[in-house]
């Protein structure tokens, strides 16, 4: 009798379990399919907005003349309606309980990152894919009265989703959203969801004409002593681009704080400077994400040897001006022309060369080496493996403790098995 007796006490507890795991399992597969598709909606919606004012400002060139107009625009609404937006740090403080992004993020971030890109500025779109899914699912969250440890998971699954939708990288986003809130350490709670949201984002916008981003990379040579020392001398040069990314980010921020104080002053002196600088340079291909540069770089070999170097100054003086977008498609664009230019000096493949240079330089103002290593997967296919992995690995290790986000942290040293819990540096 005795033995009966907890043979059923052991036979109720794991039916709890059951029970339990399999009724997770089933909210998370809801939730997620709900958030992927509402926030892949939101994210194709915001791709064909910003594909139809860049294609205005290209058609009629005098459009980058009213940059300091749509930054005036953009100023009065973020002072009227988002004075708390801290935009994707906000985000990632959401993740760690310690903020909440407000629903009207979403329309805010949607048209003033339109309105930057249909001006011409230099700027992305992925950190406005990142508020955009935060901001949205987070007021999903509130809706389905979830409690705060889930509210922090269905943000992560509006990232991915939102990142899926408008690169058409599926597995990158998944990972990119559990891996940049703290390095050292992923939330594999949300691993599942962010996998499944974003797969939903990503198919809703492919089925929505939605191109994914996919570059052909040619002439990818074999791994030898040679040809791997070449890719490490590169991915080094990366990791100090990136770190001079972050730098020249964060002191042109204190250096406009210190001569504009006045944000209505400060946009249209940063917007005067941008338009001054590029018509000193008698060019236009700066202006917006880059994506053209990133191209012609990665499948043709070509880049002109300071096209890194204006890309980054401009997109510095845009994003601290107080424009909105990212940072990101920039660094992207800074990757692939640098490395461009190294493989044509070292003699190796500038194709190759570029595709690497793009995400080592991710890797280096992210600190996310296993996201960089999905996008080149995603990106350019699985030819130049070996190559992604030592652009990666390398540039991750040599670039310090510098990021993009003030409230990523830095949980594990990149040099120790140690706990050292420390903001990145921006």
């Amino acid at each position: 009798m005795e033995n009966r007796e907890k043979i059923k006490e052991r036979l109720i507890y794991y039916k709890g379990e059951i029970k339990r795991d399999m009724s997770n399992l089933i909210k998370w597969l809801f939730l997620a399919v709900i958030t992927g598709c509402i926030a892949g909606a939101a994210s194709t919606l915001f791709s064909y907005a910003l594909k139809a004012v860049t294609g205005c400002r290209k058609a009629h060139e005098w459009m980058f003349f009213l940059l300091p107009v749509m930054g005036l625009i953009i100023v009065f609404l973020y002072d009227k309606f988002g004075r708390q937006d801290r935009g994707t740090n906000q985000v990632l403080s959401t993740v760690r309980s310690q903020d909440s992004i407000p629903f009207f993020s979403a329309p805010l971030i949607f048209i003033s990152t339109a309105l930057t890109h249909l001006a011409g500025g230099s700027a992305g779109r992925e950190g406005a894919a990142i508020q955009l899914g935060g901001s949205i699912s987070n007021q999903l969250g509130k809706w389905f009265h979830l409690d705060e440890e889930d509210r922090h998971v269905i943000v992560m699954c509006g990232m991915s989703a939102a990142f899926s939708a408008l690169f058409g990288t599926p597995m990158a986003a998944a990972i990119f959203a559990l891996e940049v809130i703290s390095v050292g350490v992923m939330y594999y709670t949300a691993l599942m969801p962010c996998m499944i949201a974003s797969l939903v984002a990503s198919g809703f916008a492919a089925g929505m004409g939605v191109t994914p981003e996919v570059f052909h990379v040619e002439d990818i040579p074999a791994l030898t002593v040679e040809t791997g020392i070449k890719m490490g001398l590169i991915a080094l040069g990366c990791a100090v681009v990136s770190i001079i990314f972050c730098m020249v980010l964060n002191t042109v921020s204190v250096l406009y704080g210190k001569w504009f104080k006045n944000p209505y002053v400060r946009i249209v002196a940063g917007s005067c400077i941008v338009i001054a600088l590029t018509l000193l340079l008698g060019t236009d291909k700066y202006m917006g994400s880059g994506a053209e540069l990133i191209e012609k770089a990665v499948e043709n070999g070509e880049a002109a040897p300071l096209d890194f170097m204006w890309k980054l100054i401009l997109t510095a003086l845009t994003m601290k001006a107080g424009f909105r977008g990212g940072e990101i498609v920039p660094s992207f664009c800074i990757g692939a022309t640098f490395g461009c230019v190294l493989g044509n000096l070292l003699g190796l493949s500038p194709s190759i060369c570029a595709a690497c240079g793009m995400t080592a330089v991710f890797c280096g103002v992210t600190n996310c080496p296993i996201t960089s290593i999905l996008i080149a997967f995603e990106m350019f296919g699985f030819r130049g493996v070996p190559f992604y992995l030592i652009s990666v690995s390398i540039s991750y290790a040599a670039s310090g403790y510098y990021g993009l986000y003030k409230e990523q942290t830095i949980v594990y040293s990149k040099y120790k098995a140690k706990y050292v819990n420390k903001r990145t540096r921006v």
